[in-house]
């Protein structure tokens, strides 16, 4: 698979955010970083702009792109709000997959425990991302789709983050099998809870997660 010059930017500002390298509300310096990362501002313009779209930096006219991160409150908010959206897309999945659409998420989980066999969190996160997709389009409902796809690009960089967590890229892949285990067996219900517990940020996990923002907030 391909990766984009921009993503692959945009990857590494976001380890620099998490990393403390940036505060809350600093400014992104494209002239400085063009030079950082030995690029035109083309690339790192499209980097700054998947950033914007998950709200990980907003853009003001006329001085430029900032840092933004969430709160904690705002963070579990959209964490329970996605997970309750997949939580959907797994119910209306599990009555609607086909026998088709059931292998390519079988592949798909081939891929992933084979990034976790290289211990590689990248190329696991853009398989899990395929995946996670996937089974949105398997709902049958594009509405409930298009909403999913904002609010994942919106929690992409929290979500790949999270997968640092030592032991976590193993538990995801256990959680993949198991939603996929239930749309084989059409279990709406079994589907739901899959997902649902899947991507639901709780206890220690989002207290680690909230300590590796480094952020100027109190």
């Amino acid at each position: 698979m391909e990766i984009r010059r921009a993503d692959l930017i945009a990857d590494e500002l976001e380890e620099l955010v998490f990393a403390g390298e940036f505060q809350d509300g600093d400014r992104l310096d494209e002239v400085k970083l063009a030079a950082q990362f030995g690029v035109s501002r083309t690339p790192l313009r499209e980097a700054f702009q998947r950033l914007i779209a998950s709200g990980m930096a907003e853009q003001i006219p006329r001085r430029g792109v900032f840092v933004r991160q969430p709160g904690p409150v705002e963070l579990m908010e959209m964490f329970e709000t996605m997970a309750e959206i997949e939580g959907v897309c797994g119910r209306l999945a599990a009555l609607r997959i086909s026998d088709q659409a059931i292998e390519v998420l079988l592949e798909a989980n081939k891929r992933c425990q084979q990034a976790i066999d290289h211990n590689d969190m990248d190329d696991y996160y853009r398989e899990n991302e395929y995946f996670h997709h996937f089974i949105y389009k398997q709902s049958g409902n594009s509405f409930l789709e298009q909403e999913a796809l904002r609010l994942h690009r919106r929690l992409k960089p929290f979500r790949r983050h999270q997968l640092r967590v030592r032991g976590r890229m193993a538990q995801s892949m256990a959680e993949h099998v198991a939603i996929v285990s239930a749309l084989q067996a059409g279990d709406s219900e079994a589907a739901t809870e899959a997902l649902r517990g899947h991507v639901a940020i709780q206890g220690e996990k989002f207290h680690l997660l909230i300590s590796s923002l480094k952020t100027s907030k109190g």
